[in-house]
Order: C-alpha cells, then sequence, then structure tokens
C-alpha cells in the first residue's frame, strides 16, 4: 500500500488530491517509464544506476526527458522524509501525456512525474517458481525496457500465483530462459554462478547488475550465460533477484526440487552485497556539518 503523500510533477500533496485525467495518452496505453528504489536508512539506494536506466529506455521508447537526476532525488528525498521511510521501497513514474490521437487539449506538462512511496512487501524464502513458456519474447525491440505497460508481468504474477507458486520463471521464444515476471534468476552449478545474457529478454535489474560488479570479490565471480530450464532443474542452486526482495533462495522449480535454499553460494553473495549496500549507506549519509 502507498503511502499517503506523492510528489506529482512539483507539488507534494495527499494521494487523493492527485488528478490524473483521460486525456494523459501515455497514462492509459502505457507509454512511460517507471522504476522501483529500495530504501535503506532513507537513503535511495543505487539511485545512480536508476537514473541511468530511465534514460536509457526513455532513448529506446521515444519518451521525452525533460528531468535533472539531482532535481529528481531532492523531490524523492523529500517525499521520504515527509512519510518518515526510514525502511521501505519508492516508485518513479514518468507518463508520457502528449502522444497519439486520443490525447486532451488540457495544459499538461509533455511527461508527468509522479514519485509514491511504499512498505516493503513481504515474500517467502524459499520461493517456488512455476515456468511459462513463450513470456518473453526476445526479439522485441522493447525487449528489457522498463515500462508502464506491465500486465504481461502482473497477469503471468497472478497465474503463478493461483498455481500455487510464488513466482513464474519466464522462457523467450527460443525456449531459453530470460527472468522472472518482476526479478531476475540466477544458478549455481559446481561453484559457478550464471545468468542469463540481456538478449535472452531480461531487465537489466539494479541488484543484478551490482552482483556482476562484486562476484569477483564474494570469491563467486558471475556470468552471463544462455541458460536452459535443464540448467535450472540440475543447479546446486538457484536464487532470484530484485529491488524488493534483493536475493532469495529458490527451492523448487516447476517440481523439481533444488536441494538447499539458500545455499552456501547465495548466502556468500548476500553477504557480500549486504556490506555493498551499507558502504553506499554510508557514502551517502548526511554527515554533521554537510547541508
Amino acid at each position: 500500500m502507498i503511502h499517503r503523500m506523492v510528489f506529482h510533477n512539483d507539488r507534494l500533496q495527499p494521494v487523493e488530491e492527485v488528478r490524473l485525467s483521460p486525456g494523459q495518452a501515455g497514462l492509459l496505453n502505457g507509454w512511460g517509464l517507471f522504476t522501483t528504489v529500495r530504501i535503506y536508512e532513507g537513503i535511495p539506494f543505487a539511485f545512480e544506476r536508476h537514473w541511468q536506466r530511465l534514460e536509457r529506455d526513455a532513448e529506446r521508447t521515444h519518451c521525452p526527458f525533460p528531468f535533472e537526476e539531482s532535481e529528481v532525488r531532492g523531490k524523492l528525498g523529500e517525499l521520504l522524509r515527509v512519510n518518515k521511510v526510514a525502511e521501505g521501497a519508492a516508485r518513479v513514474y514518468m507518463v508520457y501525456n502528449q502522444v497519439g490521437f486520443w490525447r486532451s487539449d488540457e495544459d499538461l506538462p509533455r511527461v508527468d512525474l509522479i514519485l509514491c512511496s511504499a512498505d516493503l512487501p513481504s515474500y517467502r524464502e524459499p520461493s517456488r517458481l512455476g515456468i511459462r513458456e513463450h513470456g518473453r519474447h526476445a526479439a522485441s525491440p522493447l525487449a528489457g525496457v522498463k515500462v508502464l505497460s506491465w500486465l504481461d508481468n502482473v497477469w503471468n504474477y497472478y497465474e503463478a500465483q493461483q498455481a500455487g507458486f510464488d513466482e513464474v520463471v519466464l522462457l523467450n521464444e527460443r525456449g531459453e530462459v530470460a527472468e522472472c515476471t518482476a526479478a531476475n534468476i540466477f544458478c549455481v552449478k559446481a561453484g559457478r554462478v550464471s545468468t542469463p545474457p540481456i538478449g535472452a529478454g531480461c531487465l537489466p535489474g539494479i541488484t543484478r547488475a551490482v552482483l556482476l560488479d562484486i562476484g569477483s570479490s564474494a570469491g563467486a565471480p558471475v556470468e552471463e550465460r544462455t541458460l536452459r530450464p535443464e540448467d535450472l532443474f540440475t543447479a546446486d542452486e538457484v536464487f532470484i533477484t530484485s529491488t524488493n526482495r534483493s536475493m532469495l533462495g529458490v527451492s523448487e522449480i516447476n517440481g523439481h526440487k533444488i536441494a538447499i535454499a539458500p545455499g552456501p553460494v547465495t548466502l556468500k553473495l548476500e553477504k557480500t552485497f549486504g556490506e555493498y549496500v551499507r558502504q553506499y549507506m554510508d557514502a551517502h549519509s548526511i554527515k554533521p556539518g554537510r547541508g
């Protein structure tokens, strides 16, 4: 459940006072961008990485991007203070208003900025995953872009939960493992840690990117490698990552049991990731005497 105060463009206001219009074409057809940012100790973790992805996705989707990183970060910081968020998550939405025929002549900005925050959702560990064939289209020019039109993800997630699973592994048109609906996936075999490459159709997740950077320092380097369901079924360990989950061990995939969840390599990477987060927090905390 999102918190009461929301930033809408330049106004911080209660959520019930935020006005969105049917004339905002991007709102209704899903033309826009978003990202979910993890909040630790009131600080947006890895905000720079999120911003770089938003910029890249804006260019790829031809979505105007009239925003400055420092300004949006400042608004987000104000929102977190007002909502008293120490530990939680935040969403940054950018809605393309002036596109297509079904738009209004209202005095709307080209792109709406919406910032909101929420408590962290709860997840079960170890997780049980289903499998969805043709859940990703790796050849799509929008593969790996985090756009507002998120139905494909929430629909697959809903069906997985109705079937008794916590998440679902999405395969691409070649039968390769891509990702889950809102998480990247990793497997460990004989100490070798692998995750699908971007070309498989997965989102370049922020936690995924951090693990690719820090895996070697944990003694468990992470490589991008084409994976098939059989690689997951026969793995020593499987885990998933996302902004809200960080890392979760997986105990079952479509009826195939994983021996240890979370396993020793997963726990080693989780510890190193926690140390990376701590270093980031220390570097970005407000010290006495600093603005």
